[in-house]
């Protein structure tokens, strides 16, 4: 097991969040691999042990290879432990008093006992609607159903209802009337949830999964899991299913992509932001969509330095704002690179990326060397698709929304889910046909979109004392800053969502800062020139932790994309409001011509990891894994390739990519990928055969039996 420092154990807890409350919770003791430890209520098994400084959960049977986090979703099963002498997912198993833990080194062995179980009887539920997935798409059709007066069934498989909702701190895009824009994620999975929760029609049960989709319309539900009143089995029959189940982690094939140390961006959210676990003292970001830039943010805002963000395209993929952000910052985002390795004793301990030529082939001499702990993988998500396949087979009439249908901000989610809760409403007959469809369906289709052409700076105009100064320039779907303005000064180009906001009223700017404290891309200023017109006041939000920033501080004032415009010090700051929590004010008083361009500041930054070209030693110590479970490697799947295997089911049995315990749900893409870059047509590859349950469940579980563990 790879180990940190004493003084790293106890700081794996964060004692402060600029965003996040820090609550105080009950201890819970338990052991691991006979060492004991402490959590507290309400960690899952991973998040425990992370906490503790536990990094490795066992080594694979196949190589003793060091096994560690990825998904943090249940979507794989690289933290599979032993809890209690049973096999479960780290992350998807509450910690309990007094929980043995211990690493699976070993396969288990079967029970003595081999008698069958006692067949118990299968409760059966019938019911109008079923959803399954509680994030934003499946709570706001809830709303929709519920508001009908339709019978539904919300299952998640999560302590709460929310989704990826409840790993964000930033504030939302999109429109403050349609997804809450200006809102930070996690406020509105709890609005959301409260509102789902007093709907009477609506049945709520969390820690609740499906495992299988039947051909006779019956959807296999586990339920209580890993709590204390014991795991469940019943089946329910909807009249319509919605699949509301989100997106996976893509995996990234590379030499050590299996190292403890490289997780999902969504495994380093749940981490820092659900759990409040330092999981990382120094990252290396891959990806610069926006999962990848806003998991950057997160990070610094968690106290984690970002080494780099490193982009395999020529141009940034996410939001504009989200980058000015990080780049201001002082974290560089290299396009046309990408990760060559990781490696480490036991865990990441460096990164090796290169710039990449216009065919993607490296570019000799270009590698770098990075220090750092954790590399985030944020390459894109898949749908979580199979259930609607399934349920389309079983002639279950059947509705997706979300990232389940098609991938996008979480934003257009929430209209989707609204779409889709309406259309089966109206389908049962609760309501009339669909009100509003083609105007959400248009606002749907924007949020979808990609981000648009970024427009020319307009800089400080000079025509008001107090002028707000606009440094969102790209079009994308946002426009919370004209809603909150009491004088309804500000306007966006062509009164479109996506139009590059500007102040309309010349006159009217009362200095009340709100369109500074609501842009979720902190992308507002204040230039007030009232007091002094030669060195007007500016005003800056910030939310990242302000240990040792007050007043008379020198901070380094940079332009949008991160230029520096000098040292000046802080004059002022202005703690969160009510009804803006959690960003906070800095003003400084700057020469005019630089007010209109300043658009954020960085205090003084530690002195950057050493970086330097990567050594053939180091290049040739790691094999790229293509299936995590199994441990199948890209060489021998292309070498199965190349001696003409077409069917992912053959090359299953030949290198047991696929046959592991996640059910090929990380590999089978990688596979496809494989097949595609080896020259195989599409229509020549024969699919990978889905399991028929789609998560691991005990036999007794399945004969009715329940497990309890209390």
């Amino acid at each position: 097991m790879a180990k940190r420092t004493e003084s790293q154990l106890m700081t794996n807890r964060l004692q402060s969040h600029p965003i996040l409350a820090v609550p105080v919770r009950e201890t819970i003791s338990f052991t691991w691999d006979g060492h004991p430890l402490t959590g507290l209520l309400g960690d899952t098994v991973t998040s425990a042990l992370v906490a503790a400084g536990v990094d490795c959960f066992g080594h694979h049977t196949k190589d003793e290879s060091p096994q560690g986090l990825f998904c943090a979703n249940g979507q794989c099963s690289a933290c599979l432990v032993m809890a209690d002498g049973i096999p479960v997912k780290g992350c998807m198993t509450p910690l309990r008093e007094g929980m043995e833990l211990l690493p699976v080194d070993d396969l288990p062995s079967l029970p003595a006992d081999d008698s069958p179980p006692t067949m118990g009887e299968i409760p059966v539920r019938h019911v109008e609607v079923l959803i399954i997935g509680g994030g934003p798409a499946g709570m706001a059709a809830a709303v929709e159903l519920g508001t009908a007066g339709v019978e539904t069934l919300l299952v998640d498989d999560k302590r709460a209802l929310g989704g990826k909702l409840v790993l964000q701190t930033h504030k939302f895009f999109g429109s403050e009337e349609d997804s809450r824009a200006g809102t930070r994620g996690y406020e509105i999975a709890r609005l959301m949830g409260t509102q789902v929760e007093r709907l009477p029609s609506v049945d709520v049960r969390l820690y609740t999964t499906a495992v299988a989709i039947y051909s006779d319309g019956m959807v296999g539900l586990v339920t209580g899991s890993g709590l204390p009143g014991g795991t469940r089995y019943y089946l329910a029959q909807p009249r319509r299913l919605l699949i509301a189940t989100g997106a996976r982690e893509r995996m990234l094939p590379f030499p050590g992509n299996t190292l403890p140390g490289v997780f999902g961006a969504g495994a380093f959210q749940t981490l820092v932001n659900r759990d409040l676990v330092a999981c990382s003292r120094r990252v290396l970001v891959v990806g610069a969509g926006n999962v990848g830039l806003i998991a950057a943010y997160h990070a610094l805002q968690a106290g984690v330095e970002v080494a780099a963000v490193v982009e395999f395209t020529p141009d940034v993929g996410g939001y504009g704002v989200h980058a000015d952000k990080l780049r201001r910052l002082g974290v560089p985002i290299l396009t046309r690179h990408t990760i060559l390795q990781a490696d480490g004793d036991g865990r990441v301990e460096r990164a090796v990326i290169g710039a990449v030529a216009e065919d993607g082939a490296v570019i000799p001499g270009s590698e770098q060397t990075f220090t750092v702990d954790t590399v985030l993988i944020a390459v894109g998500l898949n749908k979580v698709d199979e259930f609607s396949r399934k349920a389309v087979a079983a002639g279950i009439p059947v509705h997706s929304a979300g990232d389940a249908a098609e991938i996008a901000e979480a934003s257009a989610a929430m209209i989707d889910g609204r779409l889709a809760g309406r259309t089966i409403a109206a389908e049962l007959g609760h309501t009339p046909a669909p009100v509003c469809d083609s105007d959400w369906t248009a606002k749907l289709t924007v949020l979808r979109s990609k981000p648009g052409p970024t427009h020319a700076g307009r800089g400080l105009l000079g025509k008001a004392l107090v002028e707000p100064v606009f440094h969102c320039l790209q079009e994308i779907p946002c426009n919370p800053c004209t809603s909150v303005c009491p004088e309804g000064a500000i306007a966006t180009m062509d009164d479109a969502i996506t139009g590059v906001p500007y102040l309309f009223k010349s006159d009217a700017c009362k200095a009340c800062f709100n369109c500074v404290r609501v842009c979720p891309g902190l992308a507002i200023t204040l230039v007030d020139s009232r007091r002094d017109h030669d060195h007007p006041t500016v005003t800056l939000p910030y939310e990242l932790p302000r240990e040792g920033l007050t007043v008379g501080t020198r901070v380094t004032v940079v332009g949008r994309e991160g230029e520096e415009l000098g040292l000046h010090p802080v004059t002022k700051i202005l703690n969160p409001s009510r009804a803006y929590p959690a960003t906070a004010l800095v003003q400084l008083q700057l020469p005019r011509e630089l007010a209109g361009r300043a658009a954020g500041f960085r205090p003084p930054a530690p002195a950057a990891s050493p970086a330097g070209a990567i050594t053939a030693a180091v290049a040739a110590a790691a094999q790229t894994v293509i299936c995590r479970c199994e441990r199948a490697t890209q060489a021998e799947i292309r070498t199965a390739i190349k001696a003409g295997v077409r069917d992912l089911n053959q090359l299953k049995a030949l290198t047991r990519a696929g046959m592991g315990s996640c059910g090929g749900k990380t590999c089978r893409p990688l596979l496809e990928r494989l097949m595609k870059e080896e020259g195989v047509p599409v229509e020549e590859v024969t699919p990978l055969t889905e399991r028929p349950l789609f998560v691991e469940v005990p036999l007794g579980i399945l004969a009715g039996g329940r497990e309890d563990r209390s």
